[in-house]
Order: C-alpha cells, then structure tokens, then sequence
C-alpha cells in the first residue's frame, strides 16, 4: 500500500494540490511558492513564472484561505482622468456600500494590459473582487487572479469579450445608429465623425453604428469625414477644426464621447460658426456638464453608473460562489436630444 507523507501531502482535501506538491513539482520551497500565491516580492522573475506556470498547467484552486479576502472590490482603469471614470465609481460605490465593502481605485497610466507590478500588488491585497474597465488581462493574469479565488469582471471590455470572464458593456453600435439617424432625419448629408481608439471595442461599435445609418439612408461614406483621436477635449476640438477646414466641411459631427463634442463646441467658435444654426454636434456619454454647456449637448446616453452597479453585483455574486445567469450583460443606450443639433442652414 502506498502512502503520503503527512508533512507534505501532494493534495488537500478537495483533491486539488497543495504548496508542497507545487513546490516539488517547481523544483523550489514551499516558503517561495507562498509568496508567488499570496503576491508578494522577494521571488526572483523566471523563478515566480516558473510557480505560476505549475498553477495554471494543474488547475490549482486555493480551497481554504489562511486570512479572509480584504472587504474591498479592486477597480482599475486605464486612466482616471475623466468624468466617465467617476460615474462609473458612483455606481460601483453605490453596491459596495450596501455589502459594507470599501473600493480602492488604480490606474493604469493609459495602458490596456496591466503590468505586474499592479498584478502582484492586487494578489497581495486580495481583495473580495476586481472590476476591469476597459482593460484586457492576459491570460496569465486571469489566471492568476483565479488560482487566488479572486474574481474578476470586465467593464467595457477592449476586445471582444470571452465567456471565460464575465463583462458589462452597452449598446454602442445602437447609439451609433441612432446618433447618425437622428442627424439624418434633421436633413444632414455631409456627417462627419470623430471616433475614439480603433483598439476600443466600444469605439469601434459605435462607428459602425453610423456607417450602418448612412448606408440606410443610403448616403455613401467619406473617407474624409471620419477621424480618429484619443477621448479627450483637446483632440476633439483638432480634429473637428480639420474638418471644418475641408473645402466641402460638415454641417454636423457625432463624436465618441462628450469631451471630444465640447472640443468640437470650440471648434465651432474658432470658426466663426454657431451650435446649432451653422453646425449640429452630437456626443455620446451623456456626462452631466453635458445639461452645462451651451447650447446643452444632444448625446447618446450610456448608462454609466449602472454599469458600474451591474459589474458590481456581478463580481459579488462570483465572491459568494455562485455563478451569474448571464456572462455578458450589454445595457441600453437612447438618445437624449437637447439644444445642440438642428436642420442644416441652406446653401448659400
């Protein structure tokens, strides 16, 4: 009969395998693999890949945890600086609060992947879950986050979202079409669009969303009219002055978000012309300084802040060990008409 040495048995009492059978089967202590599972420094690079590697390949599942999961929902995002990120917050604060969890906020500085050092800490904080905004862990990182029982949610996702990790996002190829179709039926035929990021799954959607109202209407695409920029107020109101620089400009421009929209609100000025009579902007968000600004900004409206509730419950639901109904939940988008958008003057 053979037997297994209590002092390093090579699998707990679910069947999965224990610290030992890790470290044996890494060639290292079991002193070091504690600290690749619980984050923290100290471990030398191929020799941590090298752990991480026998957990992933042999499925490990932290079955009894020495500490409890810090009462904390972990939110990273690319950046931080934009009203879009704090109504996200609002909503995920809002769930947080009523399960007596606090949030804690990181970034990262612009990037879609998270680097390691942001992997590392989060496994060493082990927080009960962790909200992805637009980002794109690799595989090893959700793996990782999974060896460790700690779950994660994408919000907005960059790429095109897996089964594997549940995600939240909303409708953005409708809120294309409806933004496109709405200027459409005002009478606008020379459209122009400032989109966002082309590596933006959301952005890229949305343009779409237009394309798909201008082929309706039958109203052929062009190339002239479409530009790209990041999503801020600075590259909105460049891109729009170069389009209403063109021999043949638009009488009106949808954008990817309102901070681009309000750059194009300058544009319009720095151009001598006025919003609506000269110019129809349309935005898509719907951030409160939209209702500010004047004339007040049309948008598609995403609901920010339930999303941010819904990625909340859902990474809850996967901390108390159940598993979501659904693995992607898209939220609707509808269009808000304000001040901003009106018929094309006629030609002069």
């Amino acid at each position: 009969m053979t037997t297994t040495d209590s002092r390093t048995p090579e699998v707990n009492r679910q069947g999965g395998l224990t610290v030992a059978r890790i470290a044996h089967l890494a060639g290292v202590s079991p002193p070091t693999v504690s600290k690749v599972l619980n984050g923290r420094a100290g471990v030398a690079a191929a020799t941590r890949q090298r752990i991480e590697h026998v957990i992933q390949e042999h499925g490990y599942q932290r079955q009894e945890q020495t500490e409890p999961a810090t009462p904390v929902i972990e939110v990273v995002f690319q950046v931080l600086d934009s009203p879009w990120a704090l109504e996200i917050i609002h909503g995920i604060s809002q769930v947080a609060r009523s399960r007596g969890l606090a949030v804690a906020v990181s970034e990262m500085h612009g990037q879609l992947v998270p680097d390691e050092a942001w992997t590392r800490d989060v496994l060493a904080r082990r927080p009960t879950g962790v909200v992805a905004v637009s980002a794109n862990l690799t595989r090893q990182q959700t793996g990782q986050l999974a060896s460790r029982a700690i779950p994660l949610v994408v919000l907005d996702p960059s790429g095109e979202p897996t089964h594997d990790t549940p995600s939240v996002g909303a409708t953005n190829w409708n809120g294309g079409l409806v933004a496109g179709r709405h200027l459409i039926d005002l009478g606008h035929r020379r459209i122009g669009m400032i989109n966002g990021p082309a590596e933006l799954l959301c952005c890229r959607a949305r343009l779409d969303g237009y394309r798909a109202a201008l082929d309706a209407a039958g109203i052929a695409p062009d190339p002239d009219l479409i530009r790209t920029a990041p999503l801020y107020m600075h590259h909105g109101l460049a891109e729009a002055a170069a389009l209403l620089a063109l021999p043949d400009p638009p009488t009106a421009i949808f954008t990817a978000n309102d901070l681009q929209a309000l750059g194009a609100y300058e544009a319009a000025r720095g151009a001598g012309l006025r919003v609506p009579e000269d110019l129809s902007v349309v935005g898509f968000d719907d951030l409160p300084l939209g209702q500010w600004v004047g004339p007040q900004l049309t948008t598609v409206r995403q609901p920010l802040r339930k999303m941010g509730m819904t990625a909340a419950d859902l990474v809850l639901c996967l901390a108390d060990g159940r598993r979501p109904e659904q693995d992607r939940i898209e939220l609707s988008t509808s269009l808000v008409i304000r001040e901003s958008t009106a018929a094309p003057a006629p030609r002069r």
